[in-house]
């Protein structure tokens, strides 16, 4: 995904509306994000920089974030130099991906300073470096104790930006300067753009190969210079006339974007203009970032459960080799049976016995094993023993195996859950719900919290209000607290996924309000990716909660069954 130099070019152009503005605000919602809220009479809007590797960038958003309550101490440091200082002036580092971002504030002694952040933005290397007006550096986001091509990241030296690449600048060169730099590389022209020109990310560089002659794999310098003249000319033109465009697959899904039309790839991606240069990368990356965000904070519950889940199922695999065992139970009684009926042709201190076998249609001999050390009627007695413990063990390792089935199957719906967790709300409720079936302890000793979030609500085509639970805990409070006995309640079959209920108000449902509420139970399932799942229905009078059963648990009777394809944007 490349957010170039030419790309930032124009998109710091853009924010230059921020200029004049304060910083009346400053957080920093995860390790490499920060936001500031910025305040003028002309503007008023928030301003994320992100350092992910991936997703750096920085733009105008309109996303809501869920802060720490203890602020970083970056963060901290950022608030006591730049918190309500106004931004004076935004722009690039020549052509390459570093944005020097200058403020004017006040210090603690009432003296006006001029401190300046400077976002760098190269892949890899991202970083944030604070700056006092002489150009020291006060502190960075990811500091450097080892001298590395000349910079040294710490506090108390002397900031130098990122070092520059030897190649051509696209807006201080001519076309005819360009031409010769490309002709004169040695690639094939599909990098040379890329090797030659500063700014020019592979997308752009293939783009330009195209417009030249559709062969990204010629030699640079094998292409018709005419063609490579008038492609860079025009070139040219689209760097002063930059407009953001996001190209999308075939599902409709973003998969890059770029300040000028892309028509490479013909029809296997649509190309759509945006808005601005801001809402591109912010409707681009915001899902993305969000589902990173939550899988961080969620990394711990994750490995509790899988964790869990692995030590079940190898639990139940050791409680199949017994059961497996004991299968073998009958010919213990056999053996007895047959010692019994035959003590007489037993010698003491024997250690076999050869007897008719006539419980085989064949009246076959078999050799029954002894014990030497014991008569032969307590040889006999201890077959009758050890049948009857494999007998008690059966029963014992089926009902056990039982109750590991229910507890994986919860595990899996507890992982389903947090697979589809969008706050730390969610995960906080999640946390609690394993901390009241003991997975996991309270931190601090703090008691379970009531359930903070609320479940999802739809409405289906035809008016009726669909309610959908995120976790185990609002499934429970769904199905056995909110809906009523004549609302409906969805479940994929077999498999771990959110309730779902229509509420009905007495009314009956109607065949594509059904199909609605079951695709939205697809879809909120680990069966997600599916092409096709199975949905019970039933009301909810037919749904019951077994006494000491695990959150979420249910058994019901009398349903109907549909086969429905998980629809996301259905749910978007």
């Amino acid at each position: 995904m490349p957010l170039d130099a030419i790309f930032l070019h124009h998109l710091v152009g853009e924010l230059n509306m921020c200029v004049g503005a304060r910083a009346d605000k400053i957080y920093q919602p995860s390790r490499d994000e920060l936001v500031f809220l910025l305040r003028s009479a002309a503007f008023s809007g928030k301003l994320l920089i992100s350092l992910r590797t991936g997703a750096a960038r920085l733009h105008i958003t309109n996303s809501a974030f869920e802060n720490p309550a203890d602020p970083p101490s970056f963060c901290k440091l950022l608030r006591k130099h730049l918190g309500g200082a106004k931004i004076t002036e935004i722009y690039t580092v020549g052509q390459e991906r570093t944005v020097i971002i200058k403020f004017a504030g006040y210090n603690e002694m009432g003296d006006i300073i001029h401190p300046f952040l400077a976002v760098e933005l190269i892949t890899g290397r991202e970083n944030l470096v604070l700056c006092s007006e002489d150009g020291r550096i006060l502190d960075a986001l990811r500091r450097s104790d080892i001298e590395t091509a000349s910079r040294l990241l710490i506090s108390g030296a002397k900031y130098t930006p990122p070092e520059r690449q030897d190649k051509a600048d696209p807006f201080l060169s001519t076309a005819e300067e360009l031409c010769g730099e490309v002709l004169a590389c040695t690639r094939p022209l599909g990098t040379a753009f890329m090797a030659t020109i500063n700014g020019v990310s592979p997308l752009v560089s293939r783009e330009l190969a195209y417009m030249v002659s559709g062969d990204i794999d010629i030699a640079a310098a094998d292409c018709d210079k005419a063609k490579l003249l008038n492609a860079l000319t025009r070139f040219k033109g689209l760097l002063n006339s930059a407009e953001p465009y996001v190209l999308k697959d075939e599902k409709g899904l973003p998969v890059d974007f770029c300040f000028m039309d892309i028509e490479q790839y013909g029809a296997a991606r649509t190309s759509e203009k945006a808005e601005s240069f801001s809402a591109l990368l912010e409707g681009f990356y915001a899902k993305r970032d969000s589902v990173h965000r939550i899988k961080t904070l969620a990394a711990d519950i994750s490995r509790l459960l899988t964790n869990i889940k692995n030590r079940i199922l190898r639990r139940m695999a050791g409680r199949r080799d017994d059961l497996e065992r004991c299968k073998n139970r009958e010919n213990l009684r056999i053996y007895g049976e047959l010692l019994k009926a035959n003590l007489y042709l037993a010698e003491k201190g024997a250690q076999t016995l050869r007897v008719q076998n006539y419980y085989d249609e064949n009246m076959s001999y078999i050799d029954i094993p002894l014990d030497p050390a014991l008569s032969p009627a307590l040889n006999a007695a201890k077959y009758f023993k050890d049948y009857k413990k494999g007998h008690t063990a059966e029963q014992t390792l089926l009902e056990l195996l039982e109750k590991d089935e229910v507890e994986l199957l919860y595990i899996e719906s507890v992982l389903d859950a947090l697979s589809r967790a969008e706050s730390s709300a969610d995960l906080e409720a999640i946390r609690d719900e394993l901390a009241q079936g003991g997975y996991i302890a309270r931190k601090g000793g703090r008691k379970a919290r009531p359930n903070a979030t609320k479940p999802k609500e739809f409405l289906s085509p035809t008016g009726f209000r669909v309610l959908v639970g995120k976790n185990n805990t609002e499934n429970d409070l769904l199905t056995t607290k909110i809906a009523e006995k004549r609302d409906v309640w969805f479940h994929t079959k077999n498999i771990p996924g959110s309730h779902v209920i229509v509420i009905t108000e007495g009314k009956p449902l109607d065949d594509e309000t059904i199909l609605f509420a079951a695709t939205l139970a697809a879809t909120f399932s680990k069966a997600a990716d599916s092409d096709k799942v199975a949905v019970d229905f039933t009301e909810v009078k037919n749904v019951k909660k077994p006494n000491g059963a695990k959150p979420g648990m249910v058994i019901y009777l009398t349903n109907k069954t549909v086969f429905v394809r998980p629809n996301i944007s259905l749910v978007n």
